[in-house]
């Protein structure tokens, strides 16, 4: 009895390791490095929506194995996001990463990527500093000077501008970028910027910055900064009486431009990396139908990338058929055409070649106005 009853034991320990080595699959998993608290967290979060909504509509499983992701908040800091990049490489053995969301942060987790081979895409990080030179590093969206270029040509065509003034965040390396790519085109275009001034991330009272904007007197305002930051700048901007129109990137396209910049924040004009009615994909019509399900309300950008993002990982790795970083690599480097949420994407030398479109701030939600393809 007792032996048998050992014999038991060890058959049923057998059936098991069997059941672990061929039944159940190991998962892939795939890092997640988003600003979910701090500064612009508002990005982090509406990637993460996007990421876990696009799952709901594909699946979670590639080469007939789950994929996990592994979240960490890199809280809006550098630091923290290259922290974030090492333990998800490190630690978690992911065999790619999506985020961070803005240039800033990818800059220090790229660099982390770039030296351990694996790969990572940012969803919006539009500075083109974050790919140069890179290998393993990529985007889901267009680039800082084509943004730069489009809005000059709007502020000088569309809007018949023929004086800037240009109010930038020295804290911030996208806000800078963008600045000098829109300060270069609108002058080759035969305008003029006739004041530049710089406020920081964090600060409160910019009254000194837009007195020196009023005094310079513009036709118009350009301010590439994040959403609190222009949102700020606009309601003292408003109160000490400035009128003119006022322009800014990608960055204003969160939420909280509206409940922190309320009514100064009407009527402002921004280049976006996507919106609802610039989708062309049968994938963006079901994914803009499901967001509004889902979370009762207009799908943004942010989530749409990291979306986009997600689908850009998915499928190198079927491309592949390999779970190899170096493979993933390749595959992500060749993308041609891929159908997505924000339409039909190739990369080239890190970089996706995608249209921007301009929108404009409404009853506190952005309205959109045109499509401007590379």
């Amino acid at each position: 009895m007792r032996r048998a009853a050992v014999g038991i034991v060890a058959f049923m320990c057998l059936i098991l390791m069997a059941t672990t080595a061929f039944g159940a699959q190991k998962p892939i998993k795939i890092g997640c490095n988003l600003e979910l608290t701090g500064g612009v967290a508002a990005y982090g979060q509406m990637g993460r929506d996007g990421i876990e909504l696009i799952r709901s509509i594909v699946g979670t499983e590639v080469l007939g194995r789950p994929v996990e992701l592994v979240w960490v908040d890199n809280k809006s800091d550098r630091v923290e996001s290259a922290n974030a990049a090492s333990r998800l490489i490190e630690k978690e053995k992911v065999v790619a990463i999506i985020g961070p969301m803005t240039s800033g942060n990818m800059l220090a987790a790229g660099d982390v990527a770039e030296k351990h081979h694996i790969p990572i895409i940012g969803p919006s990080t539009t500075s083109p500093l974050t790919t140069q030179g890179k290998s393993y590093v990529f985007r889901a969206c267009a680039i800082d000077p084509f943004q730069g270029t489009v809005a000059a040509k709007f502020a000088f065509n569309s809007l018949k501008a023929r004086k800037a003034a240009i109010l930038s965040d020295i804290a911030q390396d996208y806000a800078v970028a963008l600045g000098k790519f829109f300060a270069k085109e609108f002058e080759r275009l035969g305008g003029k910027v006739v004041c530049t001034a710089y406020i920081k991330s964090g600060d409160q009272d910019f009254s000194a910055q837009i007195t020196m904007i009023k005094n310079s007197d513009p036709d118009i305002i350009y301010m590439p900064n994040y959403y609190t930051e222009i949102a700020l700048a606009a309601r003292q901007i408003r109160d000490l009486g400035l009128k003119q129109p006022i322009l800014s990137g990608d960055g204003a396209d969160a939420p909280e431009l509206f409940s922190i910049g309320g009514k100064a924040v009407e009527g402002l004009m921004h280049t976006a990396l996507w919106h609802e009615r610039a989708s062309t994909t049968e994938l963006g019509k079901k994914y803009i139908k499901a967001y509004k399900e889902k979370y009762g309300k207009s799908p943004d950008a942010f989530g749409a990338l990291g979306a986009d993002s997600y689908l850009m990982i998915i499928d190198a790795i079927k491309r592949a058929n390999s779970t190899d970083p170096e493979k993933i690599r390749e595959a992500l480097a060749n993308t041609k055409n891929l159908q997505v949420v924000t339409g039909p994407v190739t990369i080239e030398n890190g970089d996706a070649i995608k249209p921007l479109v301009i929108r404009r701030a409404k009853n506190g939600s952005f309205e959109y106005l045109e499509t401007v393809n590379p």
